[in-house]
């Protein structure tokens, strides 16, 4: 039995929608940010990063959504939720999520914690005032270049999916409109549709 601290809307959903995909036996435990539960002595205890997600196993905890993400499929290789026998195309899908992880969730990280990068009042305003170009920009690559359809590798599912979903559904709280991108788009709308998601969403709604 696997458990996911999560916390509704961040980029935890993706492991949460994977795990579903998987199979594989979870829990949920929920962490309310807006009481400061990642920073709990508790919690801190479970991930001294005081962030989500947090994957505990029975041989310790895993963070980073790259990571649980590639756990997750390489635990359920049945499920085929990551090309594991090809080195070139995990290594794409793996690439793919870099992307998402180290720019695109940076950027968005931008509008709403500024302050872990800069001090001053005006560079923090200044950070966030230029979260609309920097997704902008990075969904451009993404749709004109990084998603091939109808999901991020083609015909199959895989783990990069459910990341580049979460992060999609930022788009419109960072001033763009996902209608600029209707690939993106339609691969949005392709998610939401998935019983997984679905499931997801509702659990961590009720939460």
């Amino acid at each position: 039995m696997y458990t996911l601290f999560f916390s509704p809307g961040a980029c935890s959903l993706a492991s949460h929608i994977a795990l579903i995909d998987s199979g594989l036996p979870y829990e949920l435990r929920r962490l309310k940010f807006a009481e400061n539960e990642q920073q709990s002595a508790d919690f801190l205890k479970v991930n001294p990063k005081g962030r989500v997600p947090a994957l505990v196993t029975d041989r310790g905890t895993l963070t980073e959504s790259m990571a649980i993400l590639l756990f997750i499929a390489q635990m359920a290789p049945e499920e085929k939720l990551a090309p594991l026998d090809d080195p070139f195309a995990l290594a794409r899908l793996q690439g793919f999520n870099s992307y998402l992880s180290s720019t695109v969730h940076v950027n968005h990280a931008h509008g709403r914690r500024a302050t872990r990068w800069a001090d001053e009042p005006t560079a923090v305003e200044d950070m966030k005032r230029k979260v609309p170009q920097t997704m902008r920009s990075s969904y451009r690559l993404i749709e004109d270049e990084m998603l091939i359809g109808p999901y991020v590798m083609g015909e199959d599912y895989t783990i990069a999916d459910p990341y580049l979903f979460v992060i999609s559904s930022w788009l419109k709280d960072d001033g763009v409109d996902i209608a600029e991108f209707p690939r993106v788009k339609a691969h949005y709308e392709r998610m939401k549709a998935r019983p997984s998601v679905q499931k997801a969403l509702a659990d961590e709604a009720a939460s």
